[in-house]
């Protein structure tokens, strides 16, 4: 297990070059220049300061010679300056980075033990009540764009209900709250980016975790254990759900990709202090090198999901681990 950990570690550094230099290619195919958007509106800017900003960052080399540059930079762990204010690329995302970790890893532990348990009752009371109301659920889940509910939880629950902020992490009076202040009026600036975030991935794995546990249930084994006499919370809770969680781990690695790429509009709609929307304000300002930041660490932690994913598959089926040690 040790060895396919660490082989999957070196193979994330050829698929980050490669991301990377597709991004980069991408990037510099946009129309528009960071010298135009700087000092475009100012005429009092000259020709030459323009020429001397491309010069000073090497924007006026060739595509392929500014990403070798830049490759040069990113293997010694050096993301160059911001092109907004000369401040490093990796201290202004490290800056950003908790916030969007404390949105994405909040959405993705709601999203498992919240789908988990509507997918196992929908599946246990297959046809009843509840489970026709999930199915429901599941198809507005699917066909509701995440940014309209968005706007419309801004709406309800910020503007005419008044319930909770609609934007922002930590307000001016935050300096004033003790510790147990601090951490109640995070988690009320939470709630809705949290609640939009987490929405579309609860409809998807709550209706892969209810096929899933269908699957399982058919099985001979669930059978041999009811003839038994076991009692059902066991034969559904040991046996049945340890083998329905493989395709839910699945679903699961694949929600978080959703959720990295999602936090661009989400935290620019609540105005979360991320990295997706440090990401969204440097796309707007063609500010290169905090781009490249941005999508590489981005890709990074997509990449890390993915290998937990994995590495979650042999923890929850002994047969995976035993196959690696062969």
């Amino acid at each position: 297990m040790r060895k396919y950990i660490f082989k999957r570690l070196l193979l994330i550094i050829p698929m980050l070059i490669g991301i990377s230099l597709i991004l980069f290619i991408v990037m510099h195919l946009a129309p528009g220049d960071p010298s135009s958007l700087r000092y475009g509106m100012n005429p009092e800017v000259s020709q030459t300061a323009r020429e001397n900003f491309n010069t000073l960052y090497g924007l006026d080399k060739p595509v392929m010679t500014q990403y070798f540059m830049w490759l040069k930079r990113f293997l010694l762990f050096d993301f160059g300056n911001s092109f907004m204010d000369d401040r490093p690329v990796i201290s202004k995302i490290l800056s950003k980075l908790p916030a969007t970790l404390l949105l994405q890893i909040s959405s993705l532990i709601v999203i498992f033990f919240v789908a988990l348990p509507i997918g196992i009752v929908s599946a246990v009371r297959r046809g009843g009540v509840f489970d026709r109301f999930m199915t429901v659920f599941v198809f507005i889940g699917y066909a509701m764009p995440t940014f309209w509910l968005a706007l419309l939880l801004i709406l309800l629950f910020g503007f005419k209900l008044g319930w909770f902020p609609v934007s922002g992490m930590s307000p001016w009076y935050v300096a004033y709250l003790d510790g147990a202040g601090r951490v109640k009026d995070l988690l009320w600036h939470l709630v809705l980016p949290l609640f939009t975030t987490a929405f579309t991935g609860l409809a998807a794995l709550s209706r892969y975790s209810r096929s899933s546990m269908l699957e399982v249930m058919r099985e001979q084994y669930i059978l041999t254990a009811r003839a038994k006499g076991l009692p059902e919370s066991r034969v559904i809770m040991v046996h049945a759900l340890r083998n329905a969680l493989l395709p839910v781990i699945t679903i699961l690695g694949l929600t978080l990709p959703g959720l990295i790429s999602g936090s661009f509009i989400f935290e620019t709609i609540f105005a979360w202090p991320g990295m997706g929307r440090l990401g969204y304000e440097a796309i707007m300002s063609y500010d290169y090198p905090l781009v490249m930041g941005v999508a590489v660490i981005s890709t990074f932690l997509t990449l890390l999901g993915i290998l937990l994913s994995d590495i979650a598959y042999a923890v929850v089926d002994p047969r995976i681990r035993y196959e690696s040690r062969k």
